[in-house]
């Protein structure tokens, strides 16, 4: 008796701490959805909050020039986002090179998301106007 009380505490402590990585990721019209005309605070591993506007018709818009590394990228800029394989994909016309980036995005709750792109990178973002 004594094993299963003392073990449950230790067992809730290990669904609490794994629960938000077994979540699943979302479908592609989910992404759509949830995306989908929103604006999209990104939290990135270097610190930096991007805001970005991912409007129904297909354009990203992101704007840097508040920022220090404005100065270093074009501050402000438009690029195309969609759904492919249950994946959020966007392309800029020059931040990252111009290269195409698809990201699993996995709901967090209703105003939060996690986000991994193809190259492993990875963080999360807080949705909302």
């Amino acid at each position: 008796m004594r094993f299963h009380v003392t073990s449950a505490p230790l067992g809730l402590l290990l669904v609490l701490a794994v629960g938000p990585a077994l979540a699943e990721p979302l479908s592609g019209p989910e992404i759509k959805d949830r995306i989908g005309g929103e604006l999209v605070r990104l939290s990135t591993p270097y610190g930096v909050t991007l805001p970005l506007v991912y409007r129904d018709d297909g354009v990203v818009s992101g704007d840097l020039s508040g920022f220090s590394v404005g100065a270093m990228l074009a501050p402000r800029e438009e690029g195309r986002w969609w759904v492919k394989d249950d994946k959020l994909c966007q392309k800029w016309p020059t931040w990252y090179e111009g290269r195409t980036h698809c990201f699993t995005i996995t709901s967090l709750g209703p105003d939060k998301i996690a986000w991994t792109r193809d190259d492993g990178l990875s963080g999360t973002a807080v949705m909302g106007r």
